[in-house]
């Protein structure tokens, strides 16, 4: 798994027309650009993260005003950041697949997929410690928290730039470790499926009591597909 990881960076490095090298820490962001997920914050952080050898690659669309925000970084920053303001699943996927790093700088998450699609392919999150977030996010064993954000969609704090920049900076130093690796295997083995939430949840509607209640079975087609 380490070893296919390595090379769909080299192929997502090679693509984004970044220089391909496996060994430098390639971290993603893709989401929509609006004020919840925070992509000021994450445009912010950037020229505190070009101190580092690092390779940044941007996807989503949305508001024009932050499509600009990561256009212009990639105009400034030219050999370490690309940014891609336009839907593409397939290549949404790549980069998380590819990415050594997911940033997730959301003010606000009540649940979060993003965390849990980087999971699958072994791509650990460094993310804000909100809503699903903290819940699916475990410090140090299949991410990184930065702590929690300002909600205030219409400024972007300083502190909040700076918790990001460290919290990345820090992760960046992890990759390439033994200690990154055995993130990566954490992530790549999280039951990430409905069974436990589902078993979950049928142990609250038994709790009920409900007369004729019984537990369901595995595999049980609840009701005939269309």
């Amino acid at each position: 798994a380490i070893a296919a990881k390595a090379l769909n960076k080299e192929a997502l490095q090679a693509a984004a027309g970044l220089p391909v090298d496996r060994k430098i820490p390639l971290v993603a962001f893709v989401g929509r650009l609006e004020e919840q997920k925070g992509p000021d914050v994450m445009a912010a952080a950037i020229p505190q993260l070009m101190e580092e050898d690092v390779q940044i690659v941007l996807l989503g669309t949305g508001k024009k005003k932050f499509e600009r925000m990561l256009m212009s970084a990639e105009e400034k920053y030219p050999d370490k950041v690309r940014a891609v303001v336009k839907f593409n699943a397939a290549l949404a996927h790549h980069i998380m697949a590819g990415a050594d790093l997911l940033a997730v700088t959301s003010r606000f998450e009540p649940c979060g997929l993003i965390q849990l699609q980087g999971m699958r392919y072994g791509t650990p999150c460094v993310c804000a410690s909100t809503g699903g977030l903290v819940d699916t996010v475990i410090e140090g064993k299949t991410g990184f928290h930065m702590g929690r954000l300002s909600v205030d969609c219409k400024v972007v704090e300083p502190a909040d730039v700076q918790k990001v920049a460290t919290t990345l900076k820090r992760a960046i130093k992890v990759v390439g470790t033994p200690a990154y690796e055995e993130m990566v295997r954490n992530c790549m083995i999280q039951d990430l499926s409905w069974k436990g939430p589902a078993k979950n949840w049928e142990n609250v509607l038994l709790s009920l009591g409900v007369a004729g209640s019984q537990p369901g079975i595995e595999g049980e087609e609840i009701a005939p597909l269309a």
